[in-house]
């Protein structure tokens, strides 16, 4: 699979790992906890070194945050705080990202948006009573 990221990001594709899920139960129980996740995943996906990298010689552009379950913010942002000191001054921009609910607040990550900084947020306008499969409006059927 290293190849066919590496194919992508020199088209200019920007590659990250989605952490969470609908059917995911993603929480922390500590701070420190998140921070010794986010040292996880950036060895193993992003800039660090770990002999154990799943990906091969392949080092993904950041991570996406898709938390749709657990009912704790505790940890997540320690997570991206601790993500974000490791980029600080790489050799390449990682990215942040996440896919809130579009209910708003967002019950699991509204306290972190709030919290820490994203370079993007991707609002998921499916799986929910604010989706827009529960618009009614006649023109929306034009841009489906």
């Amino acid at each position: 699979m290293a190849s066919q990221i590496k194919a992508c990001q020199a088209k200019g594709k920007i590659i990250t790992l989605s952490l969470g899920g609908a059917t995911g139960d993603s929480t922390f129980t500590s701070n420190a906890q998140g921070e010794q996740f986010a040292d996880t995943i950036w060895n193993l996906f992003l800039g660090g070194s770990s002999s154990t990298r799943p990906f091969g010689t392949a080092v993904l552009d950041g991570i996406d945050l898709d938390i749709e379950g657990g009912g704790s913010t505790v940890g997540f942002a320690a997570f991206v705080n601790r993500i974000r000191s490791h980029a600080n001054g790489a050799s390449k921009k990682y990215y942040v990202t996440a896919a809130p609910q579009c209910v708003f607040p967002d019950a699991n990550l509204g306290p972190i948006l709030n919290s820490v900084a994203f370079d993007a947020v991707y609002v998921q306008f499916y799986n929910n009573y604010c989706g827009v499969q529960n618009y009614d409006n006649a023109n929306v059927s034009i841009y489906s």
